[in-house]
């Protein structure tokens, strides 16, 4: 049974859709939520479904991100995840930190990459005048949004729509497709998911 422990800041909608899905013949199971912000919403979620929690708080680390990464470090070596999905985790993390977890480590990020990298997606989608988008799962490498792509979701940009429009129609599409990709990810399976 593969450990995976998911990272998150705030609310974790799409922790909690990996952590539902890996139950019954699921290959993996959820060993640690792991978060930088001490109140996000997130840990309560993940403590009622029974799953350890830790915070390491980046806020007392101040600019020193190797410090905080190290403490990132302890926390998750010591739950010894074979896989770690980041989940809407709001740092960038440097290419030291990625390559202690090379090969292991998934995110989930809101446009169609290798379009929009970066923040404000759905903005930015709207503003290029783009009749679609959607979200991606890609392997987590030095380049910021920019590992191998191993699923993809698409919804239409619809007339009107405003980044929170779009944004509450990609969502639910996040929710399908990341625990679509992790459960093939830990089978050692990565061969893109497309969901229409």
């Amino acid at each position: 049974m593969k450990r995976v422990a998911i990272l998150i800041s705030g609310g974790g909608s799409n922790m909690v859709a990996l952590a539902d899905s890996m139950v019954g013949d699921h290959p993996a199971r959820p060993c640690l939520v792991l978060s930088n912000v001490p109140d996000a919403g997130g840990l309560a979620k993940a403590a009622a479904r029974g799953i350890p929690t830790a915070v390491v708080d980046h806020k007392p680390f101040a600019k020193d991100r190797a410090a905080f990464e190290g403490a990132l470090t302890a926390a998750l070596e010591q739950a010894a995840p074979d896989v770690i999905c980041l989940a809407g985790f709001m740092r960038i993390l440097t290419p030291g930190f990625i390559t202690r977890w090379q090969g292991r480590m998934l995110n989930i990020h809101p446009s169609l990459l290798p379009k929009y990298k970066g923040l404000n997606t759905h903005a930015r989608a709207i503003e290029a005048g783009d009749a679609e988008a959607g979200c991606s799962v890609h392997e987590v490498t030095a380049e910021l949004d920019g590992g191998p792509i191993l699923g993809q979701a698409r919804v239409p940009v619809l007339p009107g729509d405003s980044p929170d429009t779009l944004a509450a129609r990609v969502l639910p599409m996040e929710h399908q497709l990341y625990p679509n990709v992790l459960r093939r990810f830990v089978t050692g399976d990565r061969t893109p998911v497309f969901l229409p």
